[in-house]
C-alpha cells in the first residue's frame, strides 16, 4: 500500500488547474491499492469570482464528474483536498473534501470547520474566508482499504481538538489538504503535523499547494508524509510533483501497542471547586 500527496501550483483557472493534476497523476506509482491526496484550492485559487465560477452542488457538476473519472480510471482512491460547493438558499460556499474509491464512487465528505479568518504578514496581508464561505458542522471518518481516514482541511490543523475526536472514532490516517502561507508555514507547517502524528498515533498525510498564486498569496509546500512516530517518511519542500511512501501497518499497530495513550487518556476527569 502507497501513499501519495501532490504538490501543487493552482491558479484561479480549473482548465489550466485540471491539466496540471492530470500531469502529476500520470506519474503515480504502479502500486496498487494507492491514496493520493490533491491540496487545498486544488480546483481554483484565487479570488471570489475564480472560486464562484468552479463552485458546483455537493455530488454534481463537471469538475466532480473530471475528480471521479480519474479516481475510476487509474484505479486509486482520490481525496480531492478541497474545492467550492455550494448551500441551498446560501450565497456563501462550503470549502469541501470529497473522497472518492477506487471505483469512482464518492464515499464520504467533509466541510471545512474551522475558517481563516487571520492577519499574516506577507504581500496578502488579510485573509477572510468567511466572507465567501461558511464553516461545516460535522467530522468525517471514513473506511478505506489503508485504514479509516480522518479528513480535516488546512486551518484545522491548528485545532488539535479535532484530530483527537477524529482519533476517538478509529482514524489510523489524518488526511491534511493546505493551502498554508509561506510565512505561517513556514514556522508552524510542520510542528504542527508532527504533533498531530504523535498525540493521535497516526499516520499523516499532508498535500500542500506551493509558490506564487493569483494575487500574489505565496504558499510554503513542503508536503509531507510522517509516520505514527512522527517521523517524516518523505518530503517535497518548494517545487509541484509528487510526495510517496509507503504504508506500514505495523509500524503503526507496534506504536500504539507499546505506548497505548488512547487507553490512559483521563482528559474526560472532572473539574473539583476551590476549596
Amino acid at each position: 500500500m502507497e501513499l501519495v500527496a501532490l504538490q501543487l501550483n493552482a491558479g484561479a483557472d480549473w482548465p489550466a488547474n485540471r491539466e496540471r493534476i492530470a500531469a502529476l497523476l500520470a506519474q503515480l506509482p504502479a502500486t496498487r491499492p494507492l491514496l493520493v491526496l490533491l491540496p487545498e484550492n486544488a480546483v481554483a485559487f484565487g479570488g471570489r469570482e475564480a472560486v464562484q465560477r468552479v463552485a458546483e452542488p455537493l455530488g454534481e457538476g463537471p469538475v466532480q464528474d473530471w475528480l471521479a473519472a480519474q479516481a475510476q480510471r487509474l484505479g486509486i482512491w482520490l481525496v480531492a483536498g478541497s474545492l467550492p460547493t455550494r448551500i441551498d438558499g446560501s450565497d456563501k460556499l462550503h470549502t469541501s473534501c470529497l473522497v472518492y474509491d477506487d471505483r469512482g464512487q464518492r464515499v464520504a465528505h467533509y466541510h471545512k470547520l474551522h475558517l481563516f479568518d487571520v492577519d499574516v504578514a506577507d504581500g496578502h496581508g488579510r485573509y477572510r474566508e468567511s466572507d465567501s464561505f461558511s464553516p461545516g458542522s460535522e467530522l468525517c471518518v471514513v473506511d478505506s482499504p489503508f485504514g479509516r481516514l480522518g479528513l480535516s482541511i488546512c486551518y484545522d490543523l491548528r485545532f488539535p481538538e479535532l484530530y483527537r475526536a477524529l482519533r476517538e472514532q478509529g482514524a489510523e490516517i489524518l488526511m491534511v489538504p493546505a493551502a498554508f502561507t509561506r510565512v505561517t508555514g513556514q514556522a508552524h507547517w510542520l510542528p504542527l503535523l508532527q504533533a498531530r502524528a504523535i498525540e493521535n498515533q497516526c499516520y499523516v498525510l499532508a498535500a500542500d499547494q506551493v509558490g506564487v498564486h493569483a494575487g500574489g498569496r505565496q504558499t510554503w509546500g513542503h508536503s509531507v508524509i510522517l509516520d505514527p512516530w512522527g517521523e517524516v517518511c518523505a518530503c517535497l519542500p518548494d517545487e509541484e510533483g509528487l510526495v510517496c511512501a509507503p504504508l506500514e501497518r505495523e509500524r503503526l499497530e507496534r506504536v500504539r501497542r507499546d505506548m497505548p495513550v488512547a487507553q490512559h487518556a483521563r482528559l474526560r476527569a472532572v473539574w473539583r471547586d476551590n476549596e
